[in-house]
């Protein structure tokens, strides 16, 4: 596969995750505002789209990293993995986070009252991105296992009451959008998670345990947005169209 400019950034990193460092690397979004062009990110950002280019498909050309293929995987086995993997590391980073956050407010937070707005920005993700996963596991991700299993055993399949698969999937997408801008804020917020000298410990932890909930989350948001829930918008298409 050779990438040109007019590909989408998502569809990319859907197709092959070793470009996602690369993405990252010029500060462009493949999660949340995956569904532009390389050329679209590039200019918006100023930078050079033909660099970009040229990086990308030499990642393409090394083979020596070996990439998940997740574009090639069963959707009910990817909402396993989503919720098994993601949703798990969520919960858990929360309850990790958390406290130290409290416990560098409260040491440094007069010297950086920054630090106070991270945490209030923090506790939101925190707060929304549960409620969020738990959408997702009690209706979504059931829905795409039942239509799986429709398909597997020629069933026909009743439309839920809440009618076609898209009405939760663009609320679902519309929340990763808010979280996103909230961890850009973080970003922004945190100088890209740079300590100051004055920095114990727990700050440095706290910037670093941050740093990975954020890169965890762009995988988690791309799974969905690029793959999970495109392909189970087309999924239910195809079954409606067949038994209807």
């Amino acid at each position: 596969m050779v990438i040109n400019k007019n590909q989408i950034v998502g569809e990319v990193v859907a197709k092959d995750y070793r470009t996602a460092s690369l993405f990252n690397k010029h500060g462009i979004d493949f999660c949340c505002d995956g569904n532009q062009t390389i050329y679209e990110a590039c200019q918006s950002r100023s930078i050079n789209a033909d660099l970009v280019l040229r990086e990308l498909n030499r990642v393409l050309i090394d083979n020596s990293k070996n990439a998940v293929n997740f574009n090639s995987w069963p959707l009910d086995l990817l909402a396993d993995y989503i919720e098994k993997k993601h949703h798990l590391f969520v919960k858990d980073a929360i309850l990790e986070i958390l406290p130290y956050l409290d416990k560098v407010c409260k040491v440094h937070g007069k010297q950086h009252p920054e630090l106070v707005s991270i945490k209030s920005e923090f506790n939101s993700v925190a707060e929304e991105l549960v409620s969020h996963m738990n959408k997702e596991e009690s209706m979504l991700f059931p829905l795409i296992r039942n239509m799986v299993k429709a398909q597997k055993d020629n069933l026909n399949l009743e439309q839920a009451h809440f009618g076609t698969i898209q009405n939760p999937i663009q609320v679902m997408m519309a929340e990763h959008n808010t979280e996103g801008e909230r961890f850009r804020r973080i970003v922004h917020l945190s100088n890209k998670y740079t300590v100051p000298q004055d920095a114990c410990n727990t700050y440095k932890v706290s910037f670093e345990l941050l740093k990975d909930f954020e890169k965890d989350l762009h995988l988690h948001i791309h799974l969905e947005n690029n793959i999970l829930f495109p392909k189970a918008i087309l999924l239910e298409e195809e079954l409606l169209k067949e038994y209807h």
